[in-house]
């Protein structure tokens, strides 16, 4: 006998069918995803029963005392029994399924927990109630998983962003918070979004990537990689640069690992990701306008007071206004070795970005002056992109040589070879490949104890 979940199913695919029929062709996407889901068949049972569940544990919901096991076995154990008064005929399955959705609803992020517990999926997307979408090994995928209105969506971003003493609402639409496991989120409620409450989580790795895990996935190659460790404990200034969701702070992190322990590092990030494990780390974080618009610490401010704390090595995780100056600054008084990124499409691009940015420090400087800073601050920009096939790769390793005219000069000393093409899956055959030009800060590298090998950039070495 099938239950009432396959009896409402295939109803609700003869009915989409014939509205897919008689419809236009020129349908959305968006609307024939919306079609096929259809409404949900136990929406006025689950909500009965959530109902009765907050009813039926009252206070313990709240209660601090309660551990998160205590809890959650609370749950189960009275939404079992609120499921077994329910008048609605239910099969064992369609009993399971509804206890696990209310008790995510509860406990967790409703339909967004399966994909918070997948290892897998790094990136979670919701444009509206009905329209939510993952990322998988770097390609984004619609996926089924939906809430039942708006109202349900917003309560889900409250119970998010309140755990971290966060708000958002009408008065204060946009939100850009760090959960406790160092997961990134970001709300925009309407007046702002005109198409209903919009929420991105990027999940953080309980265990962050290491060099071996970026030499595997592509991003870089064992020399490469080499190479790198050798800049970084040579006390180069290094600029990692690419587009959203590049890579940038993976690579960010993996560089960082190669600082030596018995050096002091501060590491200044608007929602702390980097995860160092030498043993003498301090991090800083930024820090929003409170509802009144007051207790803003921004990265500048940040930047200025580590140059206070000693540092050995300065760590930004991004800089996106006036904080530039004040990194290139430090880069250019003895804080040789400092690391950040930069949104920016190519290595002369992340020149100009920083450009720009110096000036929205609000202090009157020529572009001479400014170029002449920037080409004595930064040594090396590692440019990563990520590419068709949805991997992050490192394309480009550039040496800032230094001033022609008012021009700053760039020289490749890797470039990622695309002529290779892609596989049978369609994913690039390429990778970094020498251009047989070493730096010209190889002899600075020597005079600290650090050497380049010739075989790391021999043209054919790789």
């Amino acid at each position: 006998m099938s239950s009432l979940a396959d009896r409402l199913e295939a109803a609700r695919r003869a009915q989409v069918f014939t509205v897919q029929d008689q419809g236009p062709a020129f349908e959305s996407e968006r609307a024939q995803r919306r079609a096929r889901r259809g409404v949900d068949p136990f929406a006025g049972v689950k909500d009965r029963v959530h109902q009765a569940l907050v009813d039926s544990l009252g206070p313990r919901l709240y209660d601090p005392h309660l551990s998160e096991a205590e809890l959650a076995s609370q749950v189960r154990v009275t939404l079992q029994d609120v499921i077994d008064s329910e008048q609605t005929p239910l099969s064992l399955a369609d009993r399971t399924r509804i206890a696990q959705d209310v008790s995510d609803d509860i406990l967790g992020h409703g339909p967004l927990e399966p994909f918070l517990r997948d290892q897998d999926v790094t990136e979670i997307m919701v444009n509206g109630p009905d329209d939510i979408f993952i990322e998988r090994e770097g390609k984004i995928f619609p996926v089924d998983a939906r809430f039942s209105d708006d109202a349900h969506l917003r309560r889900t971003i409250d119970k998010i962003v309140s755990r971290v003493g966060r708000r958002v609402d009408e008065s204060s639409p946009m939100v850009d918070a760090r959960l406790p496991d160092g997961s990134r989120v970001n709300a925009v409620l309407p007046p702002i979004a005109l198409d209903g409450s919009i929420l991105t989580i990027r999940k953080f790795a309980a265990d962050p990537f290491t060099d071996r895990d970026l030499i595997s996935f592509g991003t870089m190659s064992p020399p490469v990689r080499d190479f790198l460790e050798a800049c970084v404990r040579g006390r180069r200034n290094i600029v990692i640069s690419g587009g959203t969701g590049s890579g940038k702070t993976t690579t960010l992190n993996v560089l960082s690992s190669f600082l030596p322990d018995d050096e002091r590092i501060i590491t200044i990030e608007d929602a702390a990701e980097l995860q160092l494990h030498q043993d003498h780390v301090l991090r800083l974080e930024s820090r929003p306008p409170n509802i009144e618009g007051r207790g803003a610490i921004a990265i500048r401010e940040l930047v200025r007071n580590s140059l206070r704390m000693r540092p050995d090595r300065i760590i930004v995780g991004e800089v996106r206004d006036g904080a530039a100056l004040d990194m290139l600054q430090a880069m250019n008084t003895g804080h040789d070795g400092s690391l950040t990124t930069v949104h920016a499409n190519s290595p002369r691009d992340s020149l100009s970005r920083l450009e720009t940015m110096v000036l929205m420090a609000g202090v009157e400087l020529p572009v001479r002056a400014i170029r002449e800073q920037v080409a004595s601050a930064i040594d090396l920009i590692v440019q990563q992109s990520r590419l068709k096939d949805g991997s992050r790769r490192i394309v480009a390793i550039t040496e800032v040589v230094g001033m022609e005219s008012d021009i700053v000069t760039l020289q490749d000393i890797y470039t990622f070879d695309y002529s290779a093409g892609r596989d049978e899956s369609g994913r690039y055959r390429g990778q970094l490949v020498p251009t047989g030009i070493r730096p010209k800060f190889t002899t600075d590298l020597a005079d600290v104890g650090v050497e380049l090998p010739n075989h790391l950039f021999a043209r054919f070495g790789l």
